[in-house]
């Protein structure tokens, strides 16, 4: 239906609707025939469908194979437990899947949209989801369209339709109907569509289409193909995975070589290369990062820190600046105006004036606080906006003007809506038989519009001096100053035009505001700074007031503030070169954080940026880590945005990074822990031969060891608290291998002792004519990685000082896997399943001996590491 073509009446009728919207039964009853307004996703696979796809590996499939030779060839015990040790790791597979994919659309909806609409007469929010035809939507600068809507008022509303128009300048909507027969979708000037940005101005529509009938939903059913990327750890990974798959397979077909040249069963010596290739091939790993990161974005949820893109849980740990907001992020954002300066004179907000000259100046000021404004309130009364704004509605009550009997005496009339650009917003009110303006703004700006100023006497001259030294002064004691002006009309102005309608202002006075840094704001800077991560505060207020907070919270010492004029005056390549020192910025646009994110960027810096309105968005989209607030950020800010703050407070990112930084070092754990032991089985099976000694360990055997320690225990190093010192370094440099700092070492040394502790192990066994040898091979292997596994949960500290019990999932892994292999020992049942033998007391005490070597070398790595670390810091002592 060409819903442009026709009136609102029409629409409404149409709809069965009305500009006063539906009841919320109604509501209901549409939401549940038609559905919820989403865009589909790519259908997920059902529960038995995820089960069968653990089954698709190329590995699996063949082992699957050779279970079924085994059984073709008489082989029945082979077969039973080769399948049941394929299934137990598909179980597994299974549920970690299953559980990351839950963790996944909890987030999604978390993240989901909300949207004000007007039902039962009342304006309320609402997840954009239950929109249903026929609602209406009220619009602000800043939403996200949250479905298509036929435009019912429309003031001074621009929208950007670029997403699908192409178009790459705002469109200017209003309510007319559109004359024309067909219109392309950039020239329907009173329609609204699903997916688009508004710039500025306010207004309404009726939603026309929902979910995929509206436009964007028609796109999203032709492009219904989601693709899902790779992070950049997973990328890695995989490419090493790759690598170490072919020297695995290389490996193999040398072990079954040399077997097969020493006389060994051909059928024995392929199903012992097939089960080494499954156990040293780290085939799941890209999927247990997904998991792991899946895992610590929801616990992140918690904290406070919705993470919108998984790569930023991983790249945390990279970041060198975070670029924040002050107010609501440093500070509460409960911004009070606590003073006032009118009449000559400074007042105390609630104060009375006195009878020196100020109170008629201040009941005008009083009714411009309340006017100019777009405040509402709530269901309990309690004021709900912009802060600064709510700050000036409750200050004229403070003075004792009622500010809704005052819109009710003063109705608005026109409006000019707040501009970064202009800095100021000016309102339009009908009083009796003439108009009156209130603009409000920074200093600077108005008081150069003013012509005079009110006093009790009337209009005087303006005193600029006095004016700018009051400003100062109340900025310089740490408020956040706005300058409030007015205008008589005769008439409505016939152009609602800044030029023409904000000049020969006449002063009101000044509104001094304080908002308090947070509590925790402080410890959370300082914190950073141990890190090796530099704070740098950004904000759109006055330089004093950004000095005065700065310093409070240790940001910056030095007093040194760069202001927005001086970044229009610097050359990106001479603003790069002072760039790095620079630590507080003031009067500072929204579209100039770009320009801060791309000097930081091209000196090789990582940057985090916050921010919360439209003009926001190409900042955040721009820098490394995007984060949008989530109490006042704009919808086009969370979208542009990497991760949500959910408090809007800067504390909290400091904690996700704290918690990226843990995610990151567990996964390496769990990487260097899963190789070193697969590395151990390889040499263990790849030595043997070489050194005349029979074929270590069977398949069963080799498949068990990587069923039990790939499992649990890899797992719950996933789980492990962050170290002591993690905010005491600093950042990861973003194209460091992740191999560095010794992993790549780690993994070879270790493997190779694992194996060497196996292969001496069979070599002394064999001497003494032991006939249980292999199944003490087979107990060294197996119970030496549950040693390194609790060895490497730190990277600096002892086991000793970190205490077993720290981790308990860890250590509860361990112990069960220690009873399961002690139960494989001593159960005549699973002695024939898994061709092993009980262990004389003396030979099981000699195998945990041998075992618990590798945890001692681990140790004693640590050991020399943090005697290197003590005289690395005793010599930079002494160098100061």
């Amino acid at each position: 239906m060409d819903w442009y073509r026709l009136d609102i009446e029409t629409v409404c009728a149409t709809l069965d609707s009305s500009p006063d919207g539906l009841a919320s039964s109604e509501a209901e009853k549409r939401l549940e025939a038609i559905g919820p307004n989403v865009i589909e996703r790519e259908r997920q696979k059902s529960l038995p469908l995820l089960f069968l796809s653990q089954f698709t590996d190329f590995m699996i499939l063949v082992l699957i194979a050779a279970a079924l030779v085994a059984g073709a060839m008489g082989e029945v015990t082979d077969t039973l437990v080769i399948m049941a040790i394929v299934l137990l790791n598909g179980i597994v597979g299974f549920v970690q899947e299953y559980r990351a994919e839950r963790t996944m659309e909890a987030l999604r909806k978390m993240g989901s949209a909300t949207a004000e609409v007007i039902r039962d007469g009342r304006q309320v929010t609402i997840p954009a989801d239950h929109i249903v035809p026929g609602d209406v939507v009220v619009l602000q600068a800043g939403n996200v369209v949250p479905a298509d809507l036929r435009l019912i008022d429309a003031t001074l509303l621009r929208i950007e339709e670029a997403a699908l128009t192409g178009e790459s300048t705002p469109a200017e909507k209003s309510a007319e109907i559109c004359s024309s027969d067909v219109l392309p979708l950039g020239d329907r000037h009173n329609l609204a569509y699903r997916g688009t940005a508004v710039a500025s101005g306010r207004g309404s529509g009726i939603a026309i289409a929902t979910g995929m009938a509206t436009e964007l939903g028609k796109i999203a059913g032709m492009l219904l193909q989601e693709r899902t990327s790779q992070t950049p750890l997973q990328q890695r990974l995989a490419r090493f995975g790759r690598k170490l798959s072919l020297a695995v397979l290389f490996a193999c077909l040398v072990i079954l070589t040399a077997g097969l040249l020493r006389g060994e069963q051909p059928f024995t010596m392929l199903l012992t290369a097939i089960s080494l290739a499954v156990a040293a091939i780290p085939e799941a790993l890209p999927a247990v990062v997904t998991i792991s990161l899946a895992l610590g974005a929801g616990k992140m949820a918690r904290q406070n820190t919705l993470v919108r893109n998984l790569p930023a849980v991983e790249t945390l740990g990279s970041v060198t600046h975070i670029c924040t907001d002050k107010t609501g992020t440093l500070t509460f954002n409960r911004m009070t105006v606590s003073e006032v300066f009118t009449g000559h004179r400074l007042l105390k907000t609630g104060t009375a004036p006195g009878a020196d000259g100020a109170a008629a100046p201040l009941q005008h000021m009083c009714l411009a606080m309340a006017l100019c404004n777009d405040v509402r309130e709530g269901d309990d009364g309690a004021p709900a906006g912009d802060p600064t704004e709510v700050a000036l509605y409750v200050a004229a009550r403070s003075f004792g003007y009622e500010p809704a009997a005052l819109r009710q005496d003063y109705p608005r009339v026109a409006e000019l809506p707040f501009d970064a650009g202009r800095k100021c917003m000016t309102t339009f009110h009908r009083s009796g038989r003439e108009v009156v303006s209130f603009t409000k703004g920074a200093p600077e700006v108005v008081l150069a519009r003013c012509e005079d100023m009110l006093t009790s006497s009337g209009r005087v001259p303006l005193d600029r001096r006095e004016a700018d030294q009051a400003a100062e002064r109340m900025t310089a004691s740490g408020h956040r100053v706005l300058a409030i002006a007015m205008r008589r009309w005769q008439e409505p102005p016939a152009r609602i035009d800044p030029a023409a309608t904000e000049q020969h202002l006449t002063f009101l006075g000044l509104a001094g505001m304080l908002d308090p840094p947070r509590d925790e704001a402080a410890g959370a800077v300082a914190t950073c700074i141990r890190a090796g991560i530099i704070p740098v505060m950004i904000t759109g207020d006055h330089p004093l007031t950004a000095r005065n907070i700065a310093g409070q919270l240790g940001i910056a010492d030095d007093g040194t503030v760069m202001t927005g004029n001086g970044l229009v005056a610097l050359s990106l390549e001479d603003f790069e070169r002072q760039v790095e020192a620079i630590r507080v910025y003031a009067r500072v646009e929204p579209a100039q954080k770009l320009k801060i994110v791309k000097a930081l960027q091209d000196r090789g810096c990582f940057v985090a940026m916050t921010g919360d309105g439209v003009n926001d968005a190409p900042a955040l989209k721009r820098a490394d880590i995007g984060v949008a607030m989530g109490m006042t950020g704009t919808d086009v800010a969370r979208e542009a945005s990497d991760m949500i703050l959910l408090d809007d407070n800067f504390a909290t990112i400091v904690t996700a990074v704290r918690e990226g930084r843990r995610i990151f070092d567990n996964i390496r754990k769990f990487v260097k822990y899963v190789m070193s032991g697969n590395s151990g089985e390889i040499w263990t099976i790849v030595c043997a031969p070489f050194l005349g000694l029979p074929l270590p360990l069977l398949p069963i055997h080799l498949l068990w060891i990587n069923l039990v320690t790939d499992g649990l225990p890899g797992i719950a190093l996933a789980t492990e608290p962050a170290e002591r010192n993690i905010m005491e370094r600093p950042p990861r440099p973003p194209r460091e291998s992740f191999f560095a700092h010794g992993l790549g070492a780690h993994i070879i040394w270790a493997g190779l002792l694992m194996g060497s502790l196996s292969l001496l192990t069979q070599g002394w066994a064999i001497r003494q004519g032991k006939p249980h040898w292999q199944t003490m091979v087979f107990t060294v292997l197996c119970l030496s990685q549950m040693a390194h596994s609790l060895a490497i949960r730190s990277e600096r500290d002892s086991l000793f000082r970190q205490g077993l019990l720290t981790n308990r999932p860890l250590a509860g892994a361990v112990l069960l896997t220690v009873v399961l292999q002690l139960a494989l020992i001593y159960t005549p049942f699973l002695n024939r399943i898994f061709r092993t033998q009980p262990l004389p007391l003396p030979d099981l005490l000699l195998a945990l001996a041998l075992s618990s070597t590798v945890f001692l070398a681990v140790e004693a790595e640590k050991w020399l590491r943090r005697k290197r670390a003590g005289r690395r810091v005793r010599r930079q002592g002494k160098g100061r």
